[in-house]
């Protein structure tokens, strides 16, 4: 039976709609995969890939950057995964940038972000292997809560015990809790602790005026007409310096003279001179006072006799003009 001019056109629509959907899927695929695009070749040296396949998304600092090309096993401890990065973000990763391995989402697929490092290596060549962080697993986040939980019982045990012994009034803080003596006793040391906190209080307020009252003074000493002040001057400085310098001489001068004081006084104590002789002899003492006694004889005779002399008619004219001569120069 042959067919109709419709049937044969809803076959070819088919048929092109079909491949239309073909193609896209191909060059949606090769873009995923970078196919179509120009490539760099970039490695990466992992311990542990936690599932990730081939496929799976590369991003550059949050961009998306090509795709996991192969995962190839190289030892028990290394996996080498080879990823296809676009030629037009290549250029911009470093030598110093480094990969990890995380999750898109928190339970999308796996995908490798590449870390940009400090800027100042220089790029990265095709085929080049780049650093990688250790990315923690699932084990390793159970294993920690379960450690964590294990600690929690321990200090939820511990933490009842403690209770239940201070509820009994074991130990210090039992007996402090459930003792009312104590607590009496302790609300009285607690007044007693806040008069002296007052106390104190009042005697910093104290301090800290007398302290401001010192810094008053001591900031006032740099003022000329106080002593401190009046010595900061440089002429005032000059001035004490040479009254210094000449006290320093007179001092020897004067230290000087005591020496020749101690010389004369110690000759004289060892019989040298005539000072000797009139401290220490006493016959020429005694004799030196009959001397001035006779003297003081002869002296009080020689007034009596110029006395008689001026009475004297011979000489009475001549002692009268001497008065007269005495009286005009005193005119």
């Amino acid at each position: 039976m042959e067919k109709s001019v419709s049937q044969k056109l809803r076959l070819g629509l088919f048929v092109l709609i079909g491949l239309i959907i073909f193609i896209l899927a191909i060059y949606y695929i090769g873009s995923k995969q970078q196919i179509f695009g120009k490539t760099e070749i970039l490695k990466a040296n992992f311990s542990n890939v936690s599932g990730l396949q081939e496929g799976n998304a590369v991003r550059f600092s949050g961009i998306n950057a090509g795709s996991v090309k192969e995962i190839v096993i190289i030892s028990d401890t290394l996996i080498r995964v080879e990823m296809v990065i676009e030629k037009d973000v290549f250029r911009y990763i470093r030598k110093d940038a480094h990969a990890s391995i995380g999750t898109d989402g928190l339970v999308g697929n796996m995908v490798i972000n590449i870390i940009p490092g400090k800027g100042n290596q220089p790029s990265v060549q095709s085929g080049d292997i780049i650093k990688t962080d250790r990315k923690v697993s699932t084990d390793d986040l159970l294993n920690t809560l379960s450690k964590t939980n294990t600690n929690a019982q321990m200090i939820t045990k511990n933490f009842l015990e403690i209770s239940h012994k201070i509820n009994e009034g074991n130990g210090p803080l039992g007996i402090l809790l459930n003792d009312q003596d104590l607590g009496n006793d302790l609300k009285i040391s607690v007044k007693e602790l806040r008069a002296t906190i007052a106390y104190l209080k009042y005697t910093s307020h104290g301090t800290t005026q007398t302290i401001n009252q010192l810094n008053r003074m001591i900031s006032g000493l740099d003022r000329k007409e106080n002593v401190v002040g009046i010595l900061k001057d440089t002429a005032v400085a000059n001035k004490v310096r040479k009254v210094i310098v000449n006290l320093d001489q007179s001092s020897v001068s004067i230290n000087k003279t005591v020496d020749n004081l101690n010389a004369t006084i110690r000759n004289a104590k060892e019989g040298k001179g005539a000072i000797n002789y009139l401290s220490n002899d006493s016959t020429l003492v005694k004799n030196i006072d009959s001397t001035m006694t006779n003297i003081n004889k002869a002296s009080y005779n020689l007034n009596q006799n110029m006395e008689a002399l001026k009475h004297n008619f011979l000489f009475r004219g001549y002692f009268k003009k001497l008065e007269k001569q005495k009286k005009l120069q005193a005119r």
